[in-house]
């Protein structure tokens, strides 16, 4: 796969800064799995005093795109990276998986081992596509569409998809504690959807999300 110019390339260098909430304030040592060209760890090292970084990236012209942005870079499907062979066991304060899990034929062996390479009070950051999203469930009942997309929740690279309770029960599948699983995106007045989650008591971000982003603590 070759990375063209435009929305495509712009999308492996954009800065997910909805999870910076989620960050924990101490970031020493961090591992973006599926970093891209590396702007949201490069972001988190602006304002975490981040002494290692590692990512890994499946294409090549991508993670070249990274620079220095990592003190250690694999490259390739992650399932085959030897991690453990670079990054002692209880090490990391902070993993992110932010819209990778989805993509591999089994993420859930990926997470547990991802798990034990997090520190006791560490992170890992999970974002999913939300399979249960209205737009999609509408498409599918009202014109039987499940055509895949060269982007988007029907991403013809998506292997798994899930929904708040499967995105939990991967995040967690590690050991690792539930801290958070929420809708990717916070709803503001006046629009519908934060009416309709507000008056649903959140029960309506189950449909109304795009994507969910859960917190998970050793």
């Amino acid at each position: 796969m070759t990375v063209q110019a435009g929305p495509r390339a712009d999308y492996f260098a954009t800065v997910r800064r909805e999870i910076f909430p989620l960050v924990p304030d101490r970031v020493s040592r961090m591992l973006d799995v599926g970093c891209g060209a590396g702007a949201t760890t490069a972001a988190i090292r602006a304002v975490r005093d981040v002494s290692w970084a590692g990512g890994i990236e499946y294409l090549p012209e991508v993670a070249a795109r990274a620079g220095t942005t990592f003190d250690r870079m694999w490259t390739g499907d992650a399932a085959a990276a030897d991690l453990e062979a670079g990054i002692a066991p209880g090490s990391l304060d902070l993993v992110l998986c932010l819209d990778v899990l989805e993509h591999m034929a089994d993420p859930w062996t990926m997470v547990k081992r991802l798990s034990a390479l997090i520190a006791p009070g560490g992170r890992l950051i999970v974002s999913v596509p939300n399979i249960r999203n209205w737009k999609f469930i509408w498409r599918l009942i009202a014109r039987g569409d499940f055509h895949y997309r060269d982007a988007g929740l029907l991403d013809r690279t998506h292997l798994r998809f899930f929904v708040r309770d499967t995105a939990i029960e991967l995040a967690t599948c590690g050991g690792l504690t539930l801290q958070t699983a929420r809708s990717a995106r916070i709803w503001q007045p006046p629009e519908a959807r934060w009416l309709l989650s507000t008056l649903s008591g959140g029960a309506a971000d189950e449909f109304l999300a795009k994507q969910w982003l859960v917190a998970a603590d050793r």
